[in-house]
């Protein structure tokens, strides 16, 4: 209610500007003592123990300053991020846009943060607090070689990562997305996996899974490509998906902006593109539903068709801080309701 009165202030900033106090005012926030490993809702993948199947999805704390905020508010984990080896600006300004009308957000962003060194001294400091804390690894636009930079920032990361994310899917990087083509992806996921091994042997054996992040822009032959591979390399799990290039029907005015779309519209793609990876990896590989949840309900429908944990951005620049309690408390009464007695049971369900 607080924060439906507070919008329309907030709404009339910028909105890059709008985002950098909202960080500003969570860091603020008294930083809890730990972080609780257990509840209702809890579930197990790829080794890790979530309290809730909830996250915030990598882009909101792209610097690794705000994680057990994001914690403290209710989520059962968060994801740091893209973080690229050296600081870079991102694209010129304006490069976030609200599309009210059609409760969506566009951004082309292009990897703005501080750098590896800077975030990696931060979220060094909070270990000793618990959590899940997964940090997503991007590579430097001007970068000569974009398969070093994710090998340097695995090796920087995984130390303090409960799980990595491999980000080949932004479109806000020129030529990124190449990645995601099968003889690359394999050469990439190779390099990361190596590191890995190296980074465990050096740190007492902990050694984080992998997640890939994928576009939702996919043909049928890249989602089976991708799924094979990410099974035969043993990631983690598939974090499914990105923001689209794509332009449905659009009401506001800023509908024409180049970058990634995410928020309501493209809920029914990212669904959609859940399901095509349930089927081609038979349920073998986690998987991650994001893009277009604002509910209880959208969660829900997610997890049924595949995931096993859920993330969110966009729906709480409309929804406000709130929303992830809001959920949980709306997914333990859907669960109860259908009768499962875990997250893990309603998996692919549908």
């Amino acid at each position: 209610m607080l924060y439906r009165l507070l919008r329309p202030a907030i709404f009339a900033i910028d909105p890059e500007r709008a985002h950098r106090l909202t960080i500003a005012a969570l860091k603020l926030r008294p930083k809890p003592h730990k972080h609780s490993a257990g509840g209702p809702l809890a579930t197990e993948v790829a080794g890790l123990h979530f309290p809730n199947p909830l996250g915030m999805a990598a882009g909101f704390d792209k610097d690794g300053e705000v994680p057990d905020a994001l914690l403290a508010m209710g989520f059962g984990f968060a994801e740091v991020g893209s973080i690229t080896p050296r600081p870079q600006e991102g694209n010129p300004k304006p490069r976030l846009f609200r599309l009210v009308e059609d409760r969506a957000v566009i951004n082309r962003m292009g990897f703005n943060n501080g750098g590896g060194e800077a975030a990696a001294e931060r979220l060094a400091e909070r270990l000793w607090r618990g959590g899940i804390v997964g940090i997503n690894i991007g590579a430097n636009k001007d970068s000569a070689d974009r398969v070093q930079d994710y090998a340097a920032m695995t090796n920087l990361m995984a130390p303090l990562a409960s799980y990595l994310t491999v980000n080949i899917s932004s479109p806000n990087t020129p030529g990124l997305r190449a990645l995601q083509d099968e003889g690359a992806l394999t050469g990439l996921l190779d390099a990361v996996m190596s590191v890995r091994e190296v980074s465990a042997a050096m740190h007492g054996g902990h050694r984080p899974p992998v997640f890939l992040k994928v576009a939702p822009d996919l043909e049928p032959a890249d989602v089976d490509a991708i799924s094979r591979i990410a099974m035969d390399k043993q990631l983690g799990g598939l974090i499914v998906s990105n923001t689209t290039i794509a332009r449905p029907p659009l009401k506001s005015e800023h509908a024409g902006e180049a970058g990634g779309l995410s928020g309501a519209p493209l809920k029914g793609p990212a669904l959609e593109r859940l399901r095509d990876f349930r089927k081609a990896t038979g349920g073998a590989l986690p998987l991650v539903g994001v893009g277009g949840i604002a509910t209880a309900e959208d969660a829900w429908e997610r997890i049924r068709a595949g995931a096993s944990l859920v993330q969110l951005y966009s729906a709480m620049v409309y929804r406000g801080p709130g929303i992830a309690k809001e959920i949980t408390r709306g997914l333990e009464a859907l669960m109860k309701r259908d009768g499962f007695s875990s997250i893990a049971e309603a998996v692919g369900s549908e």
